[in-house]
């Protein structure tokens, strides 16, 4: 216990050296943390689920999770081939195209009816506060913030440094026109120079107008939020985008639970659904969908389509890199449920219904 202790301690000493520090953002403060505080959701001076919501499942600790997560092995964490891509030139689409184009892990953009719109860009090759430490799987990051057109709407859907990457939205900056978040959030973009008249904060179940025709709502997920030791004091929430042609579930990271088919309910149905599928681990499962759950959570919104995120980029949770691609195409197909599975880059025509995509992580170890 000594050793492991020392080991501990060590590394935490490197991580602090490795670290900068104004990635960590800021914590909400002022006339921000009023408007917080009268949130129903913000309750004992940090935001809470809908339904109560361990940290980490019956029988394991913080302590048993950490070491487990440095010492434990897990074959094919992390691929040994490269991860097939597509560059689409996303400054030369055709404007009256209907097309998403998927970076790994959560990161998209898609232009509808005209308007472009970003979600959750963490194109650094990183997705840590530490320099290296959670790297980027080869062949996974052909896209840099110099490819991207200018945007109409950055959608985050949470602060962790796998969804709102620092050295990414600092550089995309220039090319942003609104910013749509939970509370709270913005509090770390203006601390790194976003104008404040460019932020757009809401909580769950409040309603932005964009214009005419175009419309979101800001949803509930189950999940946390924090980029240092102190959590929960900004929001974590998804989205439903209406357009004038098509209605988008945007999911952000979210364990399942009551919510998806409240959603469902109150909004759906959805042409397509985008929701997490990787990074689970029975440990946290209370924050994080396995497969099976994806799938579920998407016929609970009453979705036409699943595309399955939160994978093929990092390797965060405890499981090989493919199996989120392998286990929720097994599921799909009992289910007769369609999915949207693209490689990195390759355009999908969000109207063309019957689209099929190639198991492009067949034949990578």
């Amino acid at each position: 216990m000594k050793k492991l202790l020392w080991v501990l301690i060590i590394l935490a000493i490197a991580t602090f050296l490795l670290m900068d520090f104004r990635e960590f953002g800021k914590a909400p403060s002022g006339d921000r943390l009023e408007l917080i505080k009268k949130s129903p959701n913000f309750k004992d001076g940090k935001f809470d689920n809908l339904n109560f919501t361990p940290q980490f499942s019956e029988g394991y600790s913080g302590l048993k999770v950490m070491t487990d997560f440095i010492f434990r092995r897990v074959p094919r964490r992390n691929p040994s081939g490269v991860i097939p891509s597509v560059k689409t030139d996303l400054q030369k689409l055709p404007s009256e195209e209907n097309i998403l184009v998927w970076f790994g892990h959560s990161s998209y953009f898609m232009q509808i009816d005209g308007k472009r719109f970003l979600v959750d860009p963490v194109l650094s090759g990183n997705a840590s506060p530490v320099k290296g430490m959670i790297k980027s799987f080869v062949g996974s990051d052909i896209y840099s913030v110099d490819d991207l057109p200018d945007i109409d709407y950055l959608l985050i859907t949470h602060d962790h440094y796998d969804h709102l990457d620092y050295r990414t939205v600092v550089r995309l900056m220039p090319k942003v026109g609104q910013v749509i978040c939970g509370l709270g959030v913005g509090s770390h973009l203006e601390y790194w120079g976003y104008d404040p008249a460019k932020i757009i904060e809401k909580d769950w179940f409040d309603s932005v107008l964009l214009e005419d025709g175009f419309a979101l709502e800001i949803t509930p997920t189950r999940h946390f939020s924090g980029r240092n030791i102190w959590r929960n004091n900004t929001l974590w929430v998804s989205f439903v985008l209406q357009t004038p042609s098509l209605k988008i579930y945007i999911g952000g990271d979210s364990g399942y639970d009551t919510h998806y088919a409240e959603i469902g309910e109150k909004f759906g149905p959805f042409d397509l659904a985008i929701i997490e599928n990787g990074q689970y681990n029975q440990a946290w499962r209370y924050i994080h969908n396995f497969p099976e759950e994806a799938l579920q959570a998407a016929k609970d919104l009453g979705a036409n389509r699943l595309f399955p995120v939160h994978a093929g980029k990092f390797a965060l949770g405890k499981h090989s890199w493919d199996d989120p691609f392998i286990r929720i195409t097994e599921y799909s197909k009992s289910a007769n449920f369609p999915l949207v599975t693209p490689m990195i880059g390759e355009p999908v025509n969000l109207d063309n219904i019957p689209e099929s995509f190639k198991p492009w992580w067949e034949g990578i170890k």
